[in-house]
């Protein structure tokens, strides 16, 4: 079977391992990025680095995306318009707003291309891997086109229309960020309380409590691990639309707000830190409060 010809956009923190994972299944590859240097790096995997927009998406059946946020999309979705090849089929897997999503289906569809969005979590660890959630809005038919390619980068599922995927990285977002806030609170009641924070979260992982955010974030609070997964911005950008996505459904969603209000507050001095930094904000909110005593690790 002959496999399709797929351009890769956005070759950084997430979007190299991903391309790297549909460079190892064969696909043939063409990648993409604003700094050339990042694109250049995945040739010895056998992708095609691409200076030129136009080049990496000019006759590609698929083009998949994997930029900053809605506007670097819409900005280069505008710039591979007259490129694009009528019948292709884009799959942005940024984490953008529903609305952003819908309006890149209307502006595809005016050159006959497709459209899906896939948001992804999972983080880098995930995209090595390939083990990726990956939550697609599109049709029926776009997604049993897309499977195939998803499934070399982690486990695809269909949630809905366009515009359903950011809905559901959204409701992902929003657990993974107030839990990590809570995580927090858990291991530093331990160490105030005097009981060892380490065993404490070894105790109740096994319980209804344990998570892959007590495991994964927990274990990088007790080692004060803070060099970037997701960073802080990425996890307050999501959390901003968080709270537009809610206000559109005419919901309010406290537990949300408090997480923004965390993250804004680091977002000046530690923006590049990991989401699990919110443990930093914590220990500011309780002067003389800390999680152990090793340094800390950070960007």
């Amino acid at each position: 079977m002959t496999l399709p010809t797929l351009a890769f956009l956005g070759i950084g923190l997430m979007g190299r391992p991903m391309a790297a994972r549909l460079a190892h299944a064969g696909f043939p590859l063409r990648a993409w990025n604003r700094s050339a240097d990042k694109a250049d790096g995945l040739r010895a995997l056998g992708a095609q680095p691409c200076a030129d927009l136009h080049e990496a998406v000019s006759g590609a059946a698929i083009v998949i995306s994997m930029l900053q946020a809605g506007p670097a999309v819409a900005e280069v979705i505008e710039h591979a318009l007259p490129a694009l090849q009528p019948g292709a089929l884009w799959i942005d897997m940024s984490s953008t707003r529903q609305d952003e999503a819908v309006a890149f289906q209307q502006r595809l569809a005016e050159r006959q291309v497709r459209f899906i969005d896939a948001p992804v979590s999972g983080g880098v660890g995930g995209a090595e891997s390939g083990k990726l959630a990956i939550m697609a809005g599109s049709a029926e038919a776009d997604f049993q086109q897309a499977e195939p390619v998803l499934l070399a980068m982690g486990n695809p599922v269909r949630v809905g229309p366009v515009g359903s995927g950011q809905v559901s990285k959204l409701c992902n977002q929003l657990i993974v960020g107030a839990t990590i806030n809570v995580v927090a609170e858990a291991l530093l009641l331990a160490e105030a309380a005097g009981a060892d924070p380490a065993a404490v979260r070894e105790a109740i992982g096994g319980g209804f409590a344990g998570s892959k955010i007590l495991e994964v974030h927990g274990a990088r609070m007790l080692a004060r691990d803070f060099m970037p997964g997701a960073q802080v911005t990425i996890q307050l950008k999501d959390l901003h639309n968080i709270l537009a996505a809610a206000r559109g459904a005419h919901l309010t969603l406290p537990f949300a707000e408090l997480a923004e209000k965390r993250y804004e507050s680091l977002a000046k001095d530690l923006g590049m830190a990991d989401h699990s930094a919110a443990l930093i904000a914590l220990e500011r909110d309780n002067p003389g409060k800390r999680l152990g005593d090793l340094p800390d690790r950070l960007p």
